[in-house]
């Protein structure tokens, strides 16, 4: 039986506006499994999420890149990020390093340590407890053909979509 602090794999899914209210989320889906986590962000992560995820190279560095090229000059290596608690509808994560043989653990915003994980191929896991309380499963087939028209969207999305004014 899974203890809930047990860590689950995650894989990003992508990034899309939620509708009515233009909310940027970022989505997580299990690694090994159905069910899925919804992450509302600000606009500016989730530009920094989608240019990632797109291969695109801004022609000046974002913050996360900045991060990236700090921790490659110290020689420290983002290991793993995880999705720790939700509190009051706001999540907590905490983001692992490397730093020369001394693992070091950071809190982060959700948003901030998936955006650097999207540069640097960093897994990322949630713990089972916060899958218990906000993980979404798809179990029909009408809300499967949601997540493909979801899946859809996010191959269509484009970073300009994100810079609209907030």
């Amino acid at each position: 039986m899974a203890d809930n602090h047990d860590p689950i794999a995650m894989e990003i899914v992508g990034v899309r506006v939620e509708l009515p209210s233009n909310q940027p989320i970022v989505l997580l889906k299990e690694a090994e499994g159905t069910r899925y986590l919804p992450i509302w962000i600000g606009g500016n992560e989730a530009t920094a999420i989608a240019t990632a995820l797109e291969g695109v190279v801004p022609p000046r560095p974002l913050t996360h890149d900045l991060l990236r090229s700090v921790l490659d000059a110290v020689g420290a290596l983002a290991t793993r990020v995880t999705i720790t608690e939700m509190r009051d509808s706001v999540y907590f994560a905490d983001l692992e390093i490397d730093a020369g043989g001394r693992e070091v653990h950071i809190s982060s915003r959700p948003s901030d340590a998936i955006a650097l994980a999207a540069r640097t191929g960093t897994p990322v896991f949630a713990l089972e407890a916060v899958m218990d309380d906000a993980g979404v499963e798809f179990e029909d087939e009408s809300e499967e053909a949601e997540v493909d028209r979801f899946r859809k969207m996010l191959e269509e999305v484009t970073v300009e979509d994100f810079l609209g004014e907030d």
